[in-house]
């Protein structure tokens, strides 16, 4: 069996490593590369090998980073099957498209931009004839839809009447809804053939709803090879979802090669007890200045464990109960396959609602926000309330209108509880207004530049970061220890350089082969 690394290593995203054992071919994780435009285009439309001759893939987990690159692989002739947990299966069927109309709505965005600059310069047809430019709001107007959507059909058909070149999406989300036919979701614990003499079995990585360590097994010269995939490893004793598998058959406890997540590698999170705790100060104080405060979360996993912990917190009274407004279509429907797999959540979900006949996600004080046009009307409304929104790092979505109506007002709070990358304007705005509030909040407030606009930050910007999803070091070495796996090599994966080597020379110190494997590496085991 050989194992090649073609995604996620010395980096956090585009989860994806080649198995080879005999004739077949099976992918781990077929994710999308996430930063700069330019950058990850080119690597997300590169495959390791032809699609048809790829065998299956194993998915980890549904986010896309793990496996937004599924519909191109399905497009291009892909003839195994996605196989997955259940959970994840129905989280697909909404992440895919989503991302799908992202990359429809880049693509249009990006072909907009340069179908106006052509149209607003002077230029000649295609026989010679010179036209005079437009003026900008005549552009506006003729590539434009009511509302403010791009008319992606008429820009299209315009690139080609001017023989521009056109940038199309990675795929469609048509595409995307087309891709699912191709997945299988089983339980956990369940043993299933991936190739000839392999077999996958899921156990709980504890990371998201159906997120699952991998362990593959194949025969080789008479004996057993057991390769072992972490995906996201999750957190101890947090809301929800039970904590990473411990007990595995002894059929698959001696491992030969685990290729372990390493996010956080040399960092550590807040405590989860005392999460609560720290939210219900936020939501107080907010309160008590006759503010909003505005919650940018990711829609998947951090929307849900924030709808449980405030129904925890009404129920226990800690904190007036406002209205919370979930304004993201996908984390609505997101939530809708949370409430469909209690059999995944943990025993104090189970003591703290299911057996009083509570769904920990809905009740009383929550609403839903589908429509645009209510959506617009709660970025208008003045009394205090609680606004969940995407997206998590602020770069699209609603969030940003919300922030455009509430950031100049000093009574209403920011609330970050997710990892802000660099560059985003997430990662600005926990800087600036940390900084701000350092100084004692004196002087000119901040200025934040989007949707073309400059604004003060003058809204209050608070941090909490224990609702992170992903183990930290000592959790990463936790699940190790904790776990009745005999592991003769550790490859790290999925973590920054710096995160990777790092948890390298620490497992190294207590013991474990551990190694940081280069792009396209290959690992032989036999």
């Amino acid at each position: 069996m050989e194992v090649t690394f073609h995604g996620a290593v010395r980096e956090v995203t585009g989860s994806l490593h080649l198995v080879a054992h005999g004739q077949d071919r099976i992918l781990l994780d077929c994710g999308l590369f996430q930063g700069r435009r330019q950058e990850t285009n080119a690597k997300n439309r590169q495959l390791p090998l032809p699609a048809e001759k790829i065998t299956n893939v194993v998915l980890s987990h549904a986010h896309i980073d793990h496996s937004g690159r599924i519909p191109l692989l399905t497009r291009k002739g892909f003839g195994g099957r996605v196989i997955c947990t259940r959970p994840t299966l129905d989280a697909c069927t909404y992440l895919l498209p989503d991302s799908g109309h992202i990359q429809e709505s880049d693509a249009d965005y990006l072909n907009y931009k340069t179908l106006r600059g052509f149209l607003t310069r002077p230029h000649q047809n295609r026989n010679g004839k010179s036209h005079r430019p437009y003026e900008r709001d005549q552009v506006h107007r003729m590539l434009k839809k009511p509302g403010q959507r791009l008319d992606g059909e008429r820009i299209k058909a315009m690139m080609d009447d001017y023989d521009l070149e056109s940038i199309r999406p990675l795929y469609t989300q048509q595409e995307a809804e087309a891709s699912l036919e191709w997945f299988d979701g089983y339980p956990y614990g369940l043993p299933i053939t991936i190739g000839r003499d392999m077999t996958c079995t899921f156990y709980d990585a504890g990371h998201i709803l159906g997120s699952a360590v991998s362990i593959i097994q194949a025969r080789h010269q008479g004996r057993a090879v057991t390769l072992g995939f972490t995906g996201d490893i999750g957190r101890y004793n947090t809301s929800i979802l039970k904590d990473p598998t411990r007990e595995f058959d002894p059929a698959h406890r001696r491992i030969d090669l685990l290729l372990m997540e390493s996010t956080y590698g040399d960092r550590q999170h807040e405590p989860v007890e005392g999460l609560t705790d720290r939210l219900a100060g936020v939501i107080n104080d907010t309160h008590a200045r006759g503010g909003t405060l505005l919650i940018p979360s990711f829609a998947f996993g951090r929307a849900q464990e924030l709808l449980y912990a405030l129904h925890d917190l009404y129920d226990q009274k800690r904190v007036p109960r406002l209205p919370i407004y979930v304004d993201s279509p996908l984390a609505i429907r997101m939530t809708k396959v949370y409430g469909e797999h209690p059999e995944v959540y943990d025993r104090d979900t189970h003591r703290t609602f299911l057996r009083h006949g509570k769904n920990p996600f809905d009740f009383k004080q929550v609403h839903f926000v589908s429509e645009v046009a209510d959506s617009m009307a709660l970025m208008r409304e003045e009394k205090p309330h609680i606004v969940i929104a995407s997206s998590g790092m602020c770069e699209a979505g609603r969030i940003l209108h919300h922030l455009r109506h509430k950031i100049h007002n000093a009574r209403n709070t920011i609330l970050i509880v997710g990892f802000m990358a660099r560059n985003t304007l997430g990662r600005r705005l926990l800087e600036e207004g940390e900084a701000y509030a350092a100084g004692g909040r004196q002087g000119p407030a901040p200025v934040m530049r989007f949707l073309n606009k400059s604004y003060p930050l003058r809204a209050h910007v608070v941090r909490i970061g224990g609702f992170s999803a992903h183990a930290d070091r000592d959790e990463l070495v936790r699940f190790l220890r904790d776990a009745n796996l005999d592991i003769r090599r550790i490859a790290l994966v999925h973590g920054e350089e710096d995160q990777s080597l790092a948890l390298a020379r620490h497992l190294r110190s207590m013991g474990f082969r551990a190694e940081v494997p280069e792009f396209g590496q290959t690992i032989t085991l036999s």
